[in-house]
């Protein structure tokens, strides 16, 4: 006999799947829904209520205990959020008649301006692997292919030769829910893609057949946080003691062309942003280092 647990617990299942299937979702972002989802479950247990029947007043006693702990605002809009999609998926599929976030207010969010790297600090990351081996003329060019273009670190690590167009000087980027975007790669770029499929990816497979663009010495692709510890790694090795993300470069990317006039929704579209308010962020970041070197500079800054 299937037991009222199990039903519930079915309902939020077939709801990951359809974040999967049909909103074409990555893993991480279906996995922090669950995260979020089934931490609320848990809560409720005590109160013998079950997620799908949970009203609006248990969420927000959930929320006012969360905010007891210290919990910060950002994660309770990402909490907030999993659950609004999460029930307004039960209404949809007849397993509710009424949503209870429907009423609720989002937490306000300050603007978050993410730390970026100056064109210097490029510059000397760029220059710190060694490229008379295999492994660091590959990590130059990744970092080289990374701030030409402003990929995302799981877009990087996920190229293959079928996205590649040297002749245009293109790559066709697969992003967020599949959709596709044209970035263009610059001359420097360009030149060490070159280099590295000519001389060393060959050296790196030693005769083992892949498609990835960028494989490790195995013959494998690489993953996300692989890549990661490789900017931490260089980034120690040049001295840059400001926050790092695996986004760094993809900020840098994008805060230098507009620093150096480029209109915001050329950004966007390079960055595969789907509303503009999320590149919109970058100006922040530009007017900042306006400000900044506007005072280092001028006689009356």
């Amino acid at each position: 006999m299937t037991k009222p647990s199990d039903i519930h617990l079915s309902h939020l299942q077939s709801f990951l799947d359809s974040l999967w299937l049909e909103s074409g979702l990555s893993d991480n972002t279906v996995t922090a829904y669950q995260h979020d989802l089934v931490a609320f479950a848990s809560w409720l247990q005590p109160l013998d209520v079950t997620l799908v029947n949970a009203e609006r007043e248990h969420i927000q006693r959930y929320l006012q205990q969360r905010m007891r702990d210290g919990k910060k605002v950002r994660s309770d809009a990402r909490l907030l959020s999993s659950l609004r999609r999460f029930y307004r998926y039960l209404c949809r599929e007849s397993i509710r008649d009424s949503d209870p976030t429907a009423m609720l207010e989002s937490p306000r969010l300050g603007k978050s301006l993410p730390g970026s790297l100056s064109e210097e600090d490029v510059i000397n990351l760029l220059a710190q692997p060694d490229t008379e081996s295999a492994l660091g003329m590959r990590d130059r060019t990744m970092l080289e292919v990374l701030y030409a273009t402003g990929l995302r670190v799981s877009e990087l690590v996920a190229l293959t030769f079928e996205q590649l167009n040297m002749r245009q000087g293109l790559i066709r980027c697969i992003g967020k829910g599949n959709k596709e975007r044209l970035v263009p790669l610059g001359e420097t770029a360009l030149d060490w893609l070159q280099l590295y499929l000519l001389e060393s990816r060959p050296q790196l497979l030693q005769g083992q057949l892949t498609d990835d663009l960028f494989p490790t010495r195995r013959g494998h692709s690489m993953t996300r946080q692989a890549f990661w510890y490789i900017i931490k790694r260089y980034a120690k090795l040049a001295h840059i003691d400001k926050p790092l993300s695996p986004h760094t470069l993809r900020h840098a990317f994008a805060t230098h062309l507009l620093n150096h006039g480029a209109d915001l929704r050329v950004v966007q579209l390079l960055l595969g942003h789907a509303d503009l308010s999320t590149t919109q962020i970058y100006t922040h970041v530009a007017k900042a280092r306006l400000q900044q070197m506007h005072n280092q500079h001028h006689p009356r800054g």
